[in-house]
C-alpha cells in the first residue's frame, strides 16, 4: 500500500467512526452477511488457537473471535477504530481474549514470525486497499500463519457490487464517461473514477481472488459470497426475520447458495478461507 493509499484509507475509517460498528446490524442485508461471515469463523476457528485480526475495526468480529475461545492480537490501519475497538469490549469477558491492540498497515506483516498464528482473520477488506501489492501482502500473511493454518478473509465483489448498486454505477458512468466506467468494470479499480475523494478500492472477480491466492503460494478452500437471495426485497427478508423458525431456515439455504458456484460471485464481498498450497 502506497503512502497516499495508506493515507488515504486511514481517514475514511477515522472519519467513518463508530458507524462501522453499526454496518452489519443497521439492516436486514448486513445481519445476513455477518450470520454469513460468523459461519465461516465458526468453521475456520477453534479454541486455543492465537489469531491475528487485520483490520479488526470497533471491534464486531472481535467479540465473535473471543466467544470462539481465542486469543487475539488486535490491529487496525485506523488508530479511532482501534479505540473504538476497546471502549466496545471494555468490561466485557472478550476482552480478556484480546492480547493486544496495534496499528497495523496489512501489507506489512513483517514484524511477526513465521508461522506465529493459527489463523489470521482479515475481514473488511484489507486487501482491497492494498491494490497492487495486494499479493505481497497476501503472501505476508500466509507467512506468519503456521502450516495448515488459514487465511480468512473477504474483498470487495466487482460483479456482486454492479450487481447491487447498478443505478448508482449508472450515475457514476454519466459523472465519468463510460470508457472510465468500463475501465473500472474491467479492472475493479475504483482509482480510475477520476476525482473521487471519496471510497476507493479495488473489486474482485472470484477468479481474480483465485489467482490472487495461487500467486501467493496459497489455495483457496472455502469461497462463498456475502449476500445472495438477501440483497432482494428487503421488506419481505424483514418480515421473513421476525418469524425465528422460518429465519432459521432462510440463513441456512442462504449460507449454502452464497457459496454455489454460481452465486459466489454475487454479493458485495468475497470471503475466503486459504491455506498454503499442498505439494
Amino acid at each position: 500500500m502506497t503512502a497516499e493509499s495508506r493515507e488515504h484509507v486511514r481517514r475514511h475509517y477515522d472519519a467513518l467512526g463508530d458507524g462501522e460498528w453499526h454496518r452489519l446490524t443497521g439492516d436486514v442485508k448486513g445481519r445476513v452477511s455477518l450470520a454469513v461471515h460468523r459461519r465461516l469463523l465458526a468453521e475456520c476457528v477453534r479454541p486455543g488457537h492465537r489469531v491475528l485480526e487485520v483490520g479488526a475495526g470497533p471491534g464486531r468480529f472481535t467479540l465473535e473471535l473471543a466467544a470462539l475461545g481465542t486469543s487475539v492480537v488486535v490491529t487496525d490501519l485506523s488508530p479511532v477504530q482501534l479505540a473504538l475497538n476497546e471502549e466496545h469490549l471494555r468490561g466485557t469477558e472478550a476482552e480478556t481474549a484480546v492480547e493486544r491492540r496495534e496499528v497495523l498497515d496489512v501489507c506489512d506483516a513483517g514484524r511477526y514470525s513465521d508461522g506465529e498464528f493459527d489463523v489470521v482473520v482479515a475481514f473488511g477488506g484489507p486487501l482491497s486497499y492494498a491494490f497492487e501489492q495486494a499479493g505481497d501482502a497476501l503472501r505476508g500473511l500466509l507467512r506468519i500463519t503456521r502450516p495448515g493454518g488459514l487465511v480468512v478473509g473477504s474483498v470487495m465483489s466487482l460483479l456482486g457490487t454492479w450487481r447491487h448498486l447498478l443505478p448508482g454505477v449508472l450515475q457514476v458512468a454519466e459523472a465519468i464517461g463510460e470508457d472510465a466506467n468500463d475501465l473500472i468494470l474491467r479492472t475493479g479499480d475504483l482509482r480510475h473514477k477520476a476525482g473521487n475523494d471519496g471510497h476507493v478500492c479495488r473489486m474482485f472477480r472470484s477468479r481474480d481472488l483465485d489467482a490472487l491466492v495461487r500467486a501467493a503460494g496459497g489455495e483457496v478452500v472455502v469461497l462463498s459470497a456475502s449476500n445472495w437471495a438477501s440483497l432482494g426485497d428487503q421488506d419481505l427478508l424483514v418480515e421473513l426475520e421476525a418469524d425465528p423458525s422460518r429465519w432459521a431456515r432462510f440463513l441456512e439455504h442462504e449460507i449454502a447458495a452464497c457459496r454455489e458456484p454460481g452465486a459466489v460471485d454475487g454479493g458485495t464481498h468475497l470471503l475466503f478461507a486459504a491455506r498454503h498450497r499442498q505439494p
